[in-house]
């Protein structure tokens, strides 16, 4: 892991390397306090980081937003249990049930909980593991992209020596 973890930064470190080689080579240098030219990959790349941090900062609202929502529906299906529970006990209090029916009916309610318990636990793993999937998932196809992205940068960089762009040494 220590091997694939420095060979990976490696590539980063290559990567980056080569991209300043590239941006500092095709850099348009201010001439008499004329503001330098925008670049397409500049706009794209400013404009595209603007949505992703707005979307980053949205996310610690969203997630409190709904975890109060369902809190408060969990309570508020609580309160209704809570409410009835007491009117139902004055009726039932009233009547006398047989202790060995309302073992029976408890012994029931039991495995149903159970049951729901069991279900709960199922899709909360279900849920951690295909976030961890996706995480997983997410860190494979960066480490792609970045091998890719170096490629790109070196066939930029061959390109650009092999041709002699304008504005390129």
């Amino acid at each position: 892991m220590l091997i694939e973890h420095y060979y990976l930064d490696s590539c980063v470190l290559n990567m980056e390397n080569t991209i300043n080689e590239i941006s500092n080579q095709t850099h348009v240098i201010k001439k008499n306090n004329e503001s330098p030219k925008k670049s397409v990959c500049g706009v794209m790349h400013d404009n595209t980081l603007d949505i992703i941090q707005n979307l980053e900062s949205e996310i610690p609202s969203l997630f409190q937003g709904y975890s109060d929502l369902y809190r408060r529906y969990l309570h508020s299906i609580q309160d209704v249990f809570g409410t009835c529970s007491l009117a139902e006990k004055q009726y039932f209090d009233r009547i006398e049930v047989d202790q060995n029916n309302l073992n029976i009916y408890d012994n029931y309610l039991k495995s149903v909980a159970k049951i729901f318990e069991s279900q709960i636990d199922l899709s909360t793993n279900f849920v951690r593991t295909y976030i961890q999937f996706r995480l997983t998932l997410i860190d494979s196809w960066d480490k792609y992209m970045h091998v890719c992205v170096e490629i790109y940068a070196k066939s930029f960089s061959e390109f650009f020596k092999r041709n002699q762009v304008k504005g390129v040494q």
